[in-house]
């Protein structure tokens, strides 16, 4: 047999073998020196975001003149899966999403940015700026810097920003670096309406004259005999006396400076987003990494900057370090670690009955095994992650099976005689068909996880290929540098029954299972449906376990949003937010909170975006002094029952949760064409979460319409008075907003706006709007109250679509101890009983519509792991009584891990159903070794029941060692507490116990029942058959 040949070729050439496992081990400490280092998997999301911003514009002016030519640009792109738009106050939102089955997301990004640009001169000159962004998980900020000063300027503050932001984007690996919270240094002109009418001057003209005078237009070259020169013309401001001094024209006989009728002095753009630092004045530099970095590296390099920026800072200016993902990265890595570690003494405990020589050679195969794999994924681009790092430790226990199985029959055969070499060669040719069976087996429940649909599959698809790629690795190390090792240090002498812990273990077989044994096989029938029964029976718990998608991230940081309603002024929210602070400076458990105003954080986590500056809007960002699974989450309560007192403002705690981007927990949609309609029915829904027990932070945006001020253009009068159309529109937005008529250079390069608007403190006043003049054909300027008669209307305060129509996307989350599946299921039960006006129907979103898709790959998943399976079992044993025999195992082995996941409290999550998945070809693998044995010996003359009970007996051993080992590998993960990974160990563990004991005596039933009765006939057996009469 070829396998025989290939290991009896690495026994016999031992040089050439240790030059290969001294290679393999080399290769392994390279990688993992090298490989990436990051908490969560780098994937990239096939999203294109559009936000557009025009400041001033009311959400129904957003829809129809930027989001809905938006979305028909984007509509006909290929592989277009959902757009989800938001028009508000000010800002359009539109949410290209791709099917994640694209290739190239970077090609369906370049594409919505081609069709965005190919639009832009289509769309409203109102428009302030236009960013498109992608969605990759690399993309969240790995520090976040708070420079601090209660006295320092906003223009000294702003420079040292800039010159920290310069500093840090030339440190190796950093891709982005931006400061936050600090409204943009401008020249500002702050324009004298009144004194422009007295001399009849029309606003336009000071804009028109400082607009041509700020380029720097070269006049070009001219030649005097032998000598060349270059023209220096006007353009181009070297100072703010230039400014100032710019004539705008002549007017009553005299010329007119900007002097005149404007001041011109260095000032800030109005106050969009403002910071804090525990309570301290503060602008924010963030830094993120560009793609496959080691976190470590990164960070150690922007450090390093740090440090050397840090005395050259102003005595007032105070740097804090607070946000370091790395930190994150660091504590749940070493944990995974140590866990590592322990599960590797477990292993070890586990296979001392095999004696300590043949335990060290089985332990030989995992760092083999971990070299070759951390090699592959190295090669592959992934990085070493909570995710891949479980796949390691998961691989752990499962990686020395079949080492175990090949160094334990190698023991056998030398304790029947034979020598260390012929018994390495003859025993791993005995068992190799065996031994590849079982690993295609295993493989074939991991490989249809690595093409799971949606975000769900990106995110988890680490932990997949870490198993796959270990798991083939271990097989290649059993079957060749295992019997290499055996064949040396295996001892030829030792006692026949084996050291004292395999006697015990023996002794045990013989006098517990075989008793049992023989009762199972005087009775199979009974037996087998009596155990099917019950395990069929468990799954009546499912409901009772309850479904979720992915579990919090169990990170020390969380967020506190906070939103008061549209049209709030900047004060209110701020008011809302000190109080937010109060209520988190009254608890000892944190260590930092780091507050905005007018915007979100910047972001910091991977599936959680930053929301776009809004004056009613604000976010903390908090950091606890430890996680702790039991404590945290009341804290959490206690926050929230305390932002709750609150009126007119919703304070949300929001957690970190794992997995791909979602909205909310709880999302519903109603979908309609007619505003009044969906805000009369969302208004009806709300009312029906916020009575439902375990619903909370409702939020609907739609509750109440924003109040707008509605300047009233009397058109024909102004046409009257000689006001030419739109310039009323265009002098109230230079007044308000700020006109930009041109770019001040420094003589470092450094740009600035010169920005042309009323006088402005922090934010204009209603009573400014008496200080506009409007000018006229005549040459004169009218005051705009004589053409305009202000008066208050409401407007929607925010329009969502999904997919070009109009809906309410209504938000919920879950209280503490309640199922997020259930709840939504309850509601939507709720919500059918609504009667709904034709065109108008609910939809779901959050983690129902996100559970939806994935889940729905799983099953997918599960058919092909499941027929992959009998592929493999139907090539190895020709039959398909023997196939069935094996596959009988699979509902055992779902019964305790069930019962693992009640016992235990979790729910059949996203990544506990992938835990089963993981487990059919586990138990499976275990199977194969007793059924290939039974018709190795009855295939030498032994008749059918004494095959049964030698095999059942003689296989015992190796099939408790195995599950044994892979399941010490696992309970350190089990026991760690994790939301992600210990649901899926505990449904291993559980498994593994049940279909361990169990099998033991339900399988060697069936194989009484189900028995080939030709095992040399590839073509006798067409099915199950008939039940052999054994009762």
């Amino acid at each position: 047999m070829i396998l025989g040949k290939i290991s009896g070729f690495f026994v016999r050439n031992w040089q050439f073998t240790l030059v290969l496992f001294g290679l393999l081990i080399m290769m392994g400490l390279n990688n993992f020196k090298s490989i990436p280092r990051a908490e969560d998997p780098d994937f990239q999301a096939p999203y294109a975001i559009v936000t557009v911003f025009m400041p001033g514009a009311s959400a129904t002016d957003i829809e129809k003149l930027v989001v809905r030519p938006i979305e028909d640009a984007v509509n006909g792109l290929e592989n277009l899966e959902n757009i989800f738009s938001q028009a508000s106050d000010g800002v359009a939102s539109v949410n290209v999403q791709f099917s994640w089955s694209v290739r190239d997301p970077d090609k369906c990004y370049d594409d919505v940015v081609r069709e965005v640009n190919a639009l832009r001169e289509s769309l409203p000159a109102g428009i302030q700026r236009i960013q498109v962004d992608k969605f990759r998980s690399s993309l969240t900020n790995l520090v976040q810097v708070a420079l601090v000063s209660d006295t320092a300027s906003a223009r000294e503050l702003e420079d040292v920003a800039k010159d920290l932001r310069d500093e840090i984007d030339r440190s190796p690996g950093v891709r982005d670096t931006k400061y936050w919270g600090l409204p943009a240094s401008e020249v500002r002109v702050a324009v004298n309406f009144g004194r422009m009418a007295s001399l009849g001057i029309p606003v336009t003209a000071l804009a028109n004259a400082i607009s041509a005078e700020s380029p720097d237009i070269p006049g070009g070259p001219i030649e005097s005999g032998m000598r060349r020169f270059n023209l220096k013309t006007t353009g181009g401001f070297k100072s703010l006396d230039e400014i100032r001094n710019t004539v705008i024209g002549s007017f009553g006989g005299r010329n007119v400076a900007v002097r005149d009728v404007a001041d011109v002095t260095w000032a800030q753009e109005e106050a969009g987003h403002l910071t804090w630092y525990n309570g301290h004045r503060a602008v924010f530099v963030t830094a993120n990494q560009k793609e496959n970095q080691n976190v470590f590296n990164v960070r150690n390099g922007i450090y390093k900057v740090l440090d050397n920026f840090e005395p050259r800072l102003p005595s007032d200016i105070k740097m804090m370090r607070p946000f370091d993902q790395s930190v994150a990265v660091n504590h749940r890595l070493s944990h995974l670690y140590r866990d590592f570690a322990i599960a590797v003494g477990l292993v070890l405990i586990t296979l001392l009955p095999l004696g300590i020589r043949a335990a060290a050679i089985v332990m030989v195969s995992i760092p083999l095994s971990l070299a070759i794999g951390l090699s592959v994924m190295n090669f592959m681009g992934y990085s070493l992650n909570q995710l891949s790092i479980t796949g390691f430790v998961i691989a752990l226990g499962l990686l020395v099976d079949d080492s175990i199985v090949v160094v334990e029959n190698i023991e056998r055969h030398i304790r029947e005689g034979k020598g260390r070499l012929e018994a390495a060669i003859a025993a791993t040719s005995q068992i190799s068909v065996a031994v590849v069976g079982c690993t295609a087996a295993l493989l074939f429940a991991f490989l249809p996880l690595l093409n799971l649909p949606e975000g769900a599959g990106m995110f988890i698809r680490s932990l997949p290929v870490a198993v796959t790629v270990t798991i083939t690795a271990s097989l290649f190390v059993s079957l060749t540098i295992i019997p290499f090792l055996a064949s040396r240090l295996l001892s030829p002498t030792e006692h026949p029954d084996g050291n004292i812990f395999l006697r015990v273990v023996m002794g045990g077989i013989h006098t517990i299972y075989r008793p049992l044994l023989h009762r199972a096989l005087a009775h199979p029938k009974t037996f087998v449906f009596s155990a099917l029964a019950v395990c069929f029976a468990s799954l009546m718990l499912i409901p009772t376990i309850g479904f979720s998608l992915f579990p919090p991230a169990d990170s020390r940081q969380f967020l506190v949003q906070i939103e008061t309603p549209d049209g709030s002024s900047q004060a209110d929210t701020q008011r809302a937010l000190h109080y937010a602070e109060s209520v988190i400076d009254k608890h000892p458990e944190f260590l930092w909170r780091m507050s905005n105003l007018g915007r979100s954080n910047p972001q910091i986590y991977y599936n959680v975006r930053s929301e776009a500056v809004k004056p009613n809007i604000a976010e903390i960002f908090v950091e606890m002094k430890e996680f702790d699974e039991v404590k945290s989450p009341i804290l959490m309560d206690k926050l929230r029952a305390d932002f709750g007192k609150y009126p007119g403002a919703q304070i949300i705690t929001r957690i970190f949760q794992n997995g791909p981007p979602i909205t909310a927990p709880i999302e519903v949609r109603v979908v309609g064409p007619d505003l009044d309609v969906l805000k009369d029915i969302s208004a009806r829904v709300t009312s029906l979460m916020e009575a439902t027990p375990g619903v909370r932070d409702v939020t609907n945006p739609m509750r109440l319409d924003r109040t707008d001020l509605n300047l009233g253009i009397d058109t024909e009068k102004a046409a009257m008075v000689g006001i030419a159309p739109g310039t009323i529109d265009r002098v109230v937005r230079l007044a308000i907003a700020g006109e930009h008529v041109g770019i001040y250079r420094e003589a470092d390069g450094e740009q600035f706006n010169i920005t042309l608007r009323l006088p402005l403190d922090l934010h204009h006043s209603v009573s400014e709007l008496e200080n506009i003049y409007v000018p006229t054909s005549t040459g004169r300027s009218v005051p705009l109250g004589l053409v305009a008669s202000p008066h208050f209307e409401s407007a929607p305060a925010r329009i969502d679509r999904y997919n070009r129509e109009r809906q309410v996307a209504i938000t919920a989350y879950t209280e503490t101890g309640y199922n997020t599946a259930l709840l939504t299921t309850d509601l939507f039960k709720e919500f059918d009983k609504i009667s709904m006006p034709p065109g108008y129907h609910f939809s779901r979103g959050g983690e129902a519509e996100a559970a939806s898709k994935s889940f729905s790959g799983l099953g997918t998943a599960i058919l092909v792991a499941i027929f992959g399976i009998i592929a493999v079992l139907i090539l190895e044993f020709r039959s398909f009584r023997a196939t069935l025999v094996v596959a009988g195992v699979i509902p055992l082995g779902i019964f305790g891990g069930l019962l693992a996941l009640l016992f235990t409290g979790y729910t059949l999550s996203f990544t506990s159903v992938i835990g089963f998945i993981a487990l059919i070809g586990i138990e499976i693998k275990n199977s194969i070794l007793l059924v290939d044995f039974t018709n190795q010996l009855r295939r030498a003359g032994t008749p059918l029941m004494e095959a049964i009970e030698q095999a059942g007996e003689i296989r015992f051993l190796p099939v408790l060692l195995t599950s044994a080992t892979a399941i010490g590998g696992l309970l350190p993960l089990a026991i760690s507490g994790s939301g992600l990974y210990s649901p899926l160990s505990w449904v291993l563990i559980g498994g593994l116990l049940s279909s361990t004991l169990l099998s033991r005596l339900v399988t060697p039933a069936m194989y009484l029942l189900l028995a080939p009765t030709n095992l040399q006939d590839e073509d006798e057996e067409h099915g199950a058959g008939a039940l052999v009469s054994a009762d």
